[in-house]
């Protein structure tokens, strides 16, 4: 018994001599790191590893490179390593793992996080790899809530979302701002082009205008290496902090993602990454944030997007009212809608083209007919 206080209060004195010495204090997170496949060689992931530690990490290196500060365990091949790294999961042995590819489940997807290049900003990209949904809006929404998750874990209390303009974004918009008017607590970020809105270009990629940016996981995945790699031409990745953890409700182990192009910059950022997630108890985060969406009706509002039909219009053979000058116009519709949409205008004898204009799809009609086509296409669910 006496000999099992002693050794917590020897613990406890060296977590306090370690907070001093790094600044950061409580239990050091445990992060393996699989260091074999990196087209840059161990070496490269070993480099990772021996900086991370320096900021309060324990990092267990899988591979068979040795360093100071750095526990190694050893492996014959890259194969065996994820073997092991799962292994040490699964056992509770570490907190976190660092990897350069991991069998996500559907349903889980990671958060990236960049450094932009205009004002060196760090931005989540929500999500990078891995699939939230075979239904890319639900995935979107899901996207923009494992964003939170990963933010809100890293210390950022009320981060900004902001969606990026790809197909899917007006009817991602309109589910967040249903779920933050059903009292979901999300703060929109607002363009930093002169019309502003939620919906981000790629000015605001540039310049990170909104916490986090939130996109299908094909293009973040392509954000996060441009991001990192522009300056190196691609083969280096050499900014950022990788590809970030899977989330995912009622997932439990926290996997990081980094690629085999990855720097040791990158590399040891991701360790940090996940060392902010475990001292942020991101779990916890992430149980109490699907808690939240939950209540304000996430579940209602993904049946009613999947049971979603086309409006009659948009199979009906609808004839078209007469032509007449057309200088109005009405954004924010997917493109793929807007031809549907056109219908139902001119089922109501609205006249109206679809066209393109410099933010994205718009329909043109009338001013004459301006206000009354918005209402029609709000009721029909074209536009917010």
């Amino acid at each position: 018994m006496a000999n099992g206080i002693e050794k917590m209060i020897a613990e406890t004195f060296l977590d306090m001599a370690e907070g001093l010495e790094t600044g950061s204090f409580g239990k050091r997170p445990k992060v393996a790191l699989t260091g074999m496949g990196s087209e840059h060689g161990e070496e490269n992931s070993m480099a990772a590893a021996i900086e991370a530690a320096k900021d309060g990490i324990d990092v267990y290196y899988i591979g068979t490179l040795e360093a100071e500060g750095v526990t190694t365990i050893k492996v014959a091949n890259d194969e065996e390593g994820h073997d092991k790294m799962e292994e040490m999961l699964k056992n509770k042995e570490v907190d976190a793992a660092v990897t350069m590819h991991f069998p996500f489940p559907i349903g889980v997807s990671t958060v990236g996080r960049c450094v932009t290049p205009a004002k060196a900003k760090e931005m989540f990209v929500a999500n990078t790899t891995g699939t939230s949904s075979t239904d890319r809006i639900e995935g979107m929404i899901k996207n923009a809530i494992y964003g939170i998750i990963a933010a809100k874990a890293c210390g950022n209390a009320n981060p900004t979302v902001g969606i990026l303009n790809v197909d899917g974004a007006r009817q991602t918009e309109k589910a967040l701002k249903q779920l933050k008017d059903q009292g979901y607590g999300i703060e929109f970020a607002e363009s930093g082009r002169a019309d502003g809105g939620c919906v981000m270009r790629g000015n605001d990629i540039l310049q990170a205008s909104p916490d986090i940016m939130v996109t299908d996981s094909l293009t973040g995945n392509i954000l996060v290496k441009m991001l990192s790699s522009f300056q190196t031409g691609g083969s280096f990745e050499a900014t950022g902090f990788g590809y970030g953890p899977g989330i995912g409700e009622g997932y439990d182990q926290l996997v990081m993602i980094v690629s085999r192009a990855s720097g040791a910059p990158v590399i040891a950022n991701a360790i940090r990454y996940a060392g902010q997630l475990v001292r942020g108890k991101v779990f916890e985060v992430a149980k109490a944030e699907f808690k939240a969406v939950k209540k304000a009706g996430l579940k209602e509002i993904l049946e009613a997007h999947k049971a979603a039909s086309k409006p009659a219009a948009a199979v009906e053979d609808v004839k078209e009212p007469p032509k007449e000058i057309v200088t109005a116009q009405i954004p924010g519709i997917e493109v793929m809608d807007l031809e549907d949409a056109v219908k139902v205008l001119w089922k109501i004898n609205i006249y109206a083209e679809s066209g393109m204009g410099c933010t994205g799809p718009i329909i043109r009609v009338s001013d004459a007919n301006l206000a009354k086509a918005e209402e029609e296409l709000k009721k029909s669910g074209y536009i917010n």
